[in-house]
């Protein structure tokens, strides 16, 4: 049986399928260019990456802008 997969990444994983840095990745999260997703509070906080999020977002930049 296949592996199902994920729903959603880990910082380093979502950098490595966008193919940029992991730094680069948390100033564009910092910024609100990338979603993501913050689960738990204080210092225990994960930060996923959800791959549906993802794909639309690389999708969106992809598409031509219209009127520009």
């Amino acid at each position: 049986m296949e592996d199902p997969k994920p729903l959603s990444l880990r910082p380093v994983q979502a950098a490595k399928a966008l193919g940029i840095s992991t730094r680069h990745l948390w100033q564009l999260s910092k910024d609100g260019i990338i979603p993501c997703l913050r689960v738990g509070a204080g210092k225990r906080q994960i930060v996923l990456y959800p791959v549906a999020l993802l794909q639309a977002w690389l999708e969106a930049k992809a598409s031509p802008k219209v009127g520009g």
